[in-house]
């Protein structure tokens, strides 16, 4: 405190200047995101951003900003909800989807995710509906959106042995390594065509398998499981090499049944459900 009584006034004014500056800077909601698409209505515009580029098969973490089209202004008071829709040759169905949430109190950066548990072709295809109040009015808009196929398998729908449908689909690592990686799943019920909820207290066994180096495993997996009702899994990936991965899986309910998935012998190479990665 003595140092700074005797610093000449016009040090003390440009030192409060530069905390004043650091403390201004803002946080970008957006970082490492990229915009794929943009729709519109009569008043609005919304801007969909992604990690990695577009759309694809799988699980998808999405923001979005609403633009104000009189003012030019994105909009930071929304309540935002979404509805995608396959539409097929024969009928229509939803996937699991999370509610749309503000990353920050004070941005205007909304986010979610949304699983596709198939992709887009030449007759079937998906669309977006966003669902928003401003106000207390309420507006709404709905396009085609892309939804090609991934390039490894990241998402398996399948019926369990309980005769319910399951989507369970891989969420992280978004860059694997050699080691030990974290894993993040999720797992998801069929309740009807538009209505997919988070299954809570299951377990996905996770066997990781290299087919082309005689199918060996790795050491210290550990399988994935829920610490929160409602959220995604969490387990360990142990990847002991680079090169192609099949991480074949076993869905276990509450009670420890296996709804679906086999344990790897040398009979059964491969699991019915899998995940695979390659790096």
């Amino acid at each position: 405190m003595k140092f700074l009584r005797i610093l000449p006034l016009v040090l003390v004014t440009i030192f409060a200047s530069c905390t004043s500056d650091k403390n201004d800077t803002s946080v970008d909601e957006l970082e490492g995101m990229t915009q794929f698409k943009e729709i519109s209505n009569t008043t609005h515009t919304i801007e969909l951003y992604k990690h990695m580029g577009g759309l694809e098969q799988g699980f998808n973490e999405i923001a979005l900003k609403i633009k104000d089209k009189a003012t030019n202004q994105y909009i930071k008071n929304a309540t935002v909800s979404w509805m995608p829709v396959m539409h097929m040759t024969m009928m229509s169905h939803s996937c699991p989807k999370s509610p749309v949430t503000k990353v920050s109190a004070e941005g205007s950066v909304y986010e979610g995710y949304i699983v596709f548990q198939m992709a887009q072709n030449a007759t079937e295809y998906w669309d977006l509906k966003v669902d928003y109040t401003i106000g207390g009015t309420a507006y709404t808009m709905t396009s085609v959106i892309d939804v090609p196929a991934s390039a490894k398998q990241k998402v398996s729908s399948f019926m369990g042995s309980d005769n319910s449908r399951y989507i369970v689909a891989y969420v992280d690592p978004h860059h694997p390594k050699v080691g030990i990686n974290d894993m993040v799943v999720g797992v998801w019920k069929m309740q009807d065509m538009m209505t997919f909820p988070v299954v809570d207290n299951y377990k996905l066994k996770i066997d990781p398998r290299m087919p082309s180096m005689g199918n060996h495993s790795s050491p210290n997996n550990v399988d994935a499981t829920q610490t929160v009702a409602g959220d995604l899994y969490n387990g360990k990936l142990s990847l002991t090499m680079t090169g192609y991965w099949k991480l074949n899986l076993q869905l276990l309910n509450a009670s420890g049944t296996v709804l679906k998935g086999e344990t790897i012998t040398d009979a059964v190479p491969a699991s019915s459900i899998y995940f695979e990665i390659e790096f």
